[in-house]
């Protein structure tokens, strides 16, 4: 396997994550084609002459040769000190994974609708051997009992067999997993806090603003350019794009800070910093390439999005607290009716054609309140209290807004019958009974 050093997410049309290590949460954007035309001719920022004065030099009269530098006086800027508060706790994250070869796939839909031959199984070989992976990046936080906890992009670390992190000073040290998040993709790691030397403080993100100067740090394109700086500004405060999973399907909602600061594979993970040096964001997905309609293009460049610290430090306590992040679910797996077709809609499912959107109900939990509640298999969800329900998306964002205890009328149809439900929000952990695309 080839050594990839590109676990930010990016995108070339309109649904992005997937380059190397970007498994799972990806983005939906649509790029606004930006037309224009050239002027014919070039524009001359013109000077008349070229002179020593001109090009910032200095030289001493009569003789020839004795051109010199001028001396410079060193100055400090607000970003150069924020740099500097920061660049000790910035980590490059090694993605270590045993060798393997694929021999057997499917299409995904097979255990949904009853083709046990084509159900998601997946046959693979080992060599045992450890190859590296990807890189990505990540920041020192915190430093207790002796250990010191990353926190980082949890596409950065998804199928690892080893990790390995390599702090600012090149010392490479073996990580360990404390807890990883694949619904707002976070991770938390910890190493042997006796090298650490610098920790980083988070911000408040819900107090920055857009034209706000920030800078983005991390390891862009691997290890050859760790603790590489960017300056740019934040863009838009709240950002709401559409996460995918691995094969595309949108599964969430996910409330960014997007900016303009320069970022490149291999800074997923990383901070985005106020001039205070103040963590305000983890670096998570980027966008980029190119959208082309009939003759006119717009390149696609200063589009990133980072993860906000408020949200990022909710996610880390719990992973450090629990190993995990505790979320109402409903017991059940599901794919969004847009995904399957009209004749398996009309043969399987028997809801009115007037239907277009929902989730569908394709497997529950061994203890699923949604079926204990009465919904069943090809069911299809279209509201959670007041929020309409047409896609995965819309069903996570409303069942991530209430807490474990709540009650929420679920509304759904049965058939051509449509039916409502309360139902009191458990954790459940259970796995699944069937594959599917996602679980609530």
């Amino acid at each position: 396997m080839d050594k990839q050093n590109n676990d930010t997410q990016t995108d070339t049309n309109t649904k992005p994550k997937g380059n190397g290590v970007g498994k799972t949460a990806t983005i939906a954007v649509v790029a606004a084609l930006i037309g224009g035309g050239a002027g014919g001719g070039l524009a001359y920022y013109g000077f008349s002459r070229m002179s020593a004065d001109n090009m910032g030099v200095t030289s001493k009269s009569g003789d020839a040769g004795t051109t010199a530098v001028t001396k410079t006086k060193s100055t400090s800027s607000a970003s150069q000190s924020a740099f500097k508060k920061v660049k000790g706790a910035v980590v490059s994250v090694i993605n270590l994974q045993k060798a393997s070869a694929s021999t057997n796939s499917d299409d995904g839909w097979g255990a949904l609708f009853g083709d046990e031959s084509s159900s998601s199984s997946s046959n693979s070989s080992s060599s045992g051997e450890l190859t590296e992976y990807s890189e990505g990046s990540g920041v020192i936080y915190q430093k207790k009992d002796g250990y010191a906890y990353i926190v980082t992009n949890n596409h950065v670390v998804s199928g690892s067999d080893k990790l390995e992190v390599i702090l600012s000073d090149g010392t490479k040290l073996t990580a360990d997993k404390v807890g990883t998040d694949s619904v707002t993709d976070l991770a938390v790691l910890k190493i042997k806090g006796s090298k650490v030397k610098t920790v980083a403080n988070f911000g408040n993100s819900n107090s920055i603003s857009a034209g706000q100067t920030v800078l983005a740090v991390g390891s862009p394109l691997g290890t050859q350019y760790a603790t590489s700086v960017t300056q740019g500004i934040v863009s838009a405060k709240k950002r709401t794009v559409d996460v995918t999973d691995s094969s595309g399907n949108t599964t969430n909602e996910a409330t960014v800070i997007q900016t303009d600061a320069a970022i490149n594979n291999g800074n997923s993970g990383g901070p985005l910093i106020n001039l205070n040096g103040q963590v305000i964001g983890i670096t998570s997905m980027k966008l980029s390439g190119s959208s082309s309609s009939s003759s006119d293009s717009a390149t696609i460049e200063g589009m990133g999005f980072a993860i906000p610290s408020d949200e990022v430090v909710s996610i880390i306590n719990q992973l450090v607290k629990n190993g995990k992040v505790v979320r109402p679910a409903l017991g059940i797996s599901v794919v969004s009716l847009s995904d399957i077709s009209s004749d398996q809609q009309s043969e399987l499912l028997n809801t009115p054609s007037s239907l277009k959107s929902g989730v569908v109900v394709a497997g529950f939990t061994s203890s699923s309140i949604a079926k204990d509640a009465g919904l069943a298999k090809y069911d299809v969800i279209v509201g959670l209290d007041d929020t309409k329900i047409t896609d995965v998306a819309d069903l996570h964002t409303a069942l991530y807004k209430h807490k474990v205890g709540d009650t929420v009328k679920v509304t759904y149809y049965h058939g051509s019958t449509k039916k409502t439900a309360s139902i009191k929000l458990t954790q459940t952990d259970e796995s699944l009974s069937t594959s599917s695309s996602s679980s609530n």
